[in-house]
């Protein structure tokens, strides 16, 4: 099956493909010819992956995807949730959100935190939306470890003894946010390729 994966993040489609497996053909943006900034400003996870998702689809007429993923820490009252990916501004890189969330973190005693990722799906006219998450908790400094990508190498998921940037990347789609939520769309996609057409 062939798919449009709407992201322009490389570490995304790399993790994405390995865990959707053979069977689909996965496209992105610019494989279709699209190079723009793909919108995404909407208050929730749940809106910003169908925002996504319908702006690529409204460009090329085919079956797509979008996800969106947020760090949720609890003693910072849910941040930065929705805005993980530019916490500490438009510009900001990866290190620049980690130094801010430590910063905020610190002298807390709760780190408990959690990933959420949202994946709208649009299929012959239809969006489907799945969820995957885990808990977990914010180390007080960067895990050594060059896996992962973001708030990995600070995230430790509940009963491991490594962050996300310690793992390799089969561990990690095993049990991540992004994994679970790409395992429920992949079943989704096996049940429905292999419903009869009405």
């Amino acid at each position: 099956m062939k798919l449009v994966f709407a992201t322009h993040n490389r570490h995304k489609l790399d993790e994405v493909r390995a865990a959707l497996g053979p069977g689909f053909e996965l496209l992105t943006p610019a494989d279709c010819g699209l190079t723009e900034e793909i919108p995404e400003d909407q208050a929730t996870l749940e809106g910003n992956a169908a925002q996504k998702a319908h702006f690529i689809h409204d460009r090329t007429g085919l079956n797509c995807f979008a996800d969106d993923t947020g760090l949720e820490v609890a003693a910072l009252g849910g941040e930065p949730g929705v805005y993980s990916a530019r916490y500490a501004g438009p510009a900001c890189s990866p290190e620049d959100n980690i130094d801010l969330l430590l910063a905020r973190l610190e002298g807390k005693e709760d780190r408990s935190a959690r990933f959420r990722t949202v994946i709208a799906l649009l299929i012959d006219g239809r969006e489907y939306q799945f969820e995957g998450r885990v808990d977990g908790e914010i180390m007080p400094a960067r895990s050594a470890g060059a896996e992962g990508f973001g708030y990995d190498p600070v995230f430790r998921p509940a009963g491991y003894a490594e962050t996300f940037a310690q793992m390799p990347m089969d561990e990690k789609n095993r049990i991540s946010h992004r994994g679970r939520a790409v395992a429920e769309l992949a079943a989704f996609l096996a049940a429905y390729t292999d419903t009869p057409s009405e």
